[in-house]
C-alpha cells in the first residue's frame, strides 16, 4: 500500500505540473493590469481568512500560536499586496533611448514551491502572490505534519484567483503528503524553477533536482547589544522577535552578544522584561532536548512557549516568561545553543572587547546561518558600519526586532517569507524573494554601429598585418636574391 500511495503521488505530481504549464500559457496573455487585479483579489480572500487559517494550522502543526501566525496571514496578504501595487513585472518594463535598449519582463513559467510546516498557511499566500503577480503558474508541495492547512489556504488562494480571472490550475497543491511526490514534483518538465523554503535537506535536494533553484540556508543570527545602545529598546526588540510565533520565523535572533562592561545591565533589564536566565543544571536539561541525535532541530520543542519548554526540561520559571536564555561561550557542533533554535530560546555571550564579539559573531556564522540574518543595536554608526562591512549576511538589521524586520515587516526590505542567503548560504539569491525574483528580462538592443575600442582594435590589427606583409616580402626577396 505504501508503495501504491508513492506512485500516486508522483502521478498527481506530474499531472498537476502539466495542467499549471497549460494554464500558465494562457496567464503569459494577460496583462499588467489584469494580472494585478488577481493579486488583489487573491490577498482579499485570504485576508478574510487569516485567522481562521492561523487557528487550523496551530491545532494541525503544535507549532506557534494562532495571534501571531493570524499577523503572519495579514502580513503575507495585506504587506505583500501593498509592496507589489503599481510594480511592474511583465511586457515593457524600461527604454533606454540613449542606447536604443528595451527591457522586457518575462514569466519564468511553472513554479514547484515547497512550504514549512512553520508557516504553512502564510507561505502560501506570499508564494502565489508574487508568483501570480509575475505571469506563472506554481505548484505547491505541502509538509505532511501542515498538510490540510497548506491545502485550504492553497484552495482559497485558487478560487480567488480564478474568479478573478486566472485561468484553473494556476494555482494548485499536492493532495498526497510524500517525499517522492515532492521530489517528483521538482523534476516534472513543465516545472522551471523551484521555490524552496523548509529545512536543509529539502532545499539540498532542490538544488540537487537538476533545474534552477531558489533555496533557504539556516538562520542563525545573532544579536550584539553595543554599549552605545538603548538597552530597554534593544531587549524589548528581542523579546518581541524571539516570542512571535513562538520563535518560528527563520529571521529571529538566536543568541544575544555583548561586551563584560555589558553584561550586568542586560542582565537586570531582561530578567524585567520576561527574559529568564536559566542556571548550569536547566540550561543543561533543556539542551537535551533541543536536538535528535542525528544532530537535527527536535520538532517537539519547535514552536512551543517558554513555559512549556521549561517544564518539558522539568523545571519551572515564572509567570510572564517571554524567553529562556542559557550562558555560551563556544559555538560548533556540540553546542546546541550555538544553533538555530526555532523556538524562544536564546544564547548568551559574553567578550571581553568589540574585536572579541567580532570574531565571535563570525565563529557562530560560520558554522551555521552564514548569508541569513544579523542584528545589532547602537547608536554609534561608525561600528555599525564596521560591522556591516564584515559580518557574512544578507540582511543586517539595527535597532529592530529580527523576525520582523528580516521578513520586512518593521523594515524597507521587500515583505517576504522566502529569504534567500546569497552565495556565502549556499543560495542563488541574497534578496528578499520578490516578483522580479520570478521573471526573466528580454533585451531588444538596435545596431549602434561598432564601438570606437572595436574600431581602434580593427585598425591596429589592420596596421600590423601590414608591417607584417611588407617584412615577409622583403625576407623573401633577399633569399631570391641569394
Amino acid at each position: 500500500m505504501e508503495f501504491d500511495k508513492d506512485l500516486t503521488a508522483r502521478q498527481e505530481a506530474r499531472e498537476l505540473a502539466r495542467r499549471a504549464e497549460t494554464a500558465q500559457r494562457k496567464l503569459v496573455e494577460l496583462s499588467q493590469s489584469r494580472l494585478d487585479a488577481i493579486v488583489e483579489a487573491v490577498a482579499k480572500a485570504f485576508a478574510a481568512q487569516a485567522s481562521a487559517l492561523a487557528e487550523m494550522a496551530v491545532r494541525e502543526t503544535g507549532f506557534g500560536n494562532a495571534e501571531d501566525k493570524t499577523t503572519k496571514n495579514l502580513f503575507a496578504s495585506q504587506g505583500v499586496a501593498e509592496a507589489v501595487r503599481g510594480m511592474k513585472t511583465v511586457g515593457l518594463l524600461r527604454e533606454v533611448p540613449e542606447k536604443k535598449l528595451w527591457e522586457i519582463g518575462v514569466p519564468v513559467g511553472v513554479i514547484a514551491a515547497i512550504v514549512p510546516s512553520t508557516n504553512p498557511t502564510s507561505t502560501v499566500c506570499y508564494k502565489a502572490m508574487i508568483a501570480l503577480k509575475s505571469g506563472n503558474a506554481i505548484v505547491f508541495s505541502p509538509h505532511p505534519k501542515a498538510i490540510a492547512c497548506t491545502r485550504k489556504a492553497a484552495q482559497i488562494v485558487a478560487e480567488a484567483a480564478q474568479a478573478a480571472g486566472a485561468p484553473a490550475d494556476a494555482v494548485a497543491c499536492l493532495s498526497i503528503p510524500s517525499l517522492d511526490g515532492c521530489q517528483e514534483l521538482m523534476k516534472a518538465e513543465p516545472v522551471r524553477l523551484i521555490l524552496a523554503t523548509g529545512g536543509p535537506g529539502m532545499v539540498k535536494a532542490a538544488y540537487s533536482s537538476g533545474k534552477p533553484a531558489i533555496g533557504v540556508g539556516a538562520g542563525n543570527g545573532p544579536a550584539y547589544i553595543h554599549r552605545s545602545a538603548d538597552v530597554a529598546h534593544a531587549l524589548s526588540c528581542i523579546a518581541r522577535s524571539k516570542s512571535f510565533d513562538y520563535g518560528t520565523v527563520c529571521a529571529s535572533e538566536q543568541s544575544i552578544i555583548v561586551e563584560k562592561d555589558m553584561e550586568s545591565a542586560v542582565r537586570s533589564e531582561g530578567e524585567r522584561q520576561g527574559f529568564y536566565f536559566m542556571d548550569t543544571a536547566q540550561a543543561n536539561a533543556l539542551a537535551k532536548l533541543l536536538f535528535r541525535p542525528n544532530g537535527t532541530l527536535n520538532p517537539d520543542i519547535v514552536g512551543k512557549s517558554a513555559a512549556k519548554l521549561a517544564e518539558a526540561a522539568g523545571f519551572s520559571v515564572p509567570g510572564g516568561t517571554r524567553v529562556l536564555v542559557a550562558r555560551e561561550q563556544e559555538a560548533g557542533p556540540t553546542r546546541p545553543y550555538s544553533m538555530e533554535k526555532l523556538c524562544p530560546v536564546l544564547a548568551f555571550f559574553v567578550m571581553d572587547s568589540e574585536d572579541d564579539v567580532l570574531s565571535k559573531c563570525m565563529e557562530v556564522l560560520r558554522h551555521e546561518g552564514s548569508g541569513h540574518t544579523f542584528a545589532i543595536h547602537a547608536m554609534d554608526e561608525t561600528v555599525i558600519r564596521r560591522f556591516a562591512s564584515k559580518i557574512p549576511v544578507s540582511r543586517f538589521l539595527v535597532n529592530t526586532p529580527a523576525a520582523l524586520g528580516g521578513i520586512g515587516a518593521t523594515t524597507g526590505l521587500f515583505p517576504a517569507l522566502t529569504l534567500g542567503c546569497g552565495a556565502v548560504g549556499g543560495s542563488s539569491s541574497s534578496n528578499n524573494i520578490s516578483p522580479l525574483d520570478l521573471i526573466n528580462i528580454r533585451r531588444v538592443a538596435w545596431d549602434l554601429g561598432e564601438s570606437t575600442a572595436i574600431r581602434q582594435s580593427s585598425a591596429a590589427a589592420q596596421a600590423v598585418n601590414a608591417e607584417l606583409v611588407e617584412l615577409l616580402t622583403e625576407k623573401i626577396l633577399q633569399r631570391l636574391g641569394e
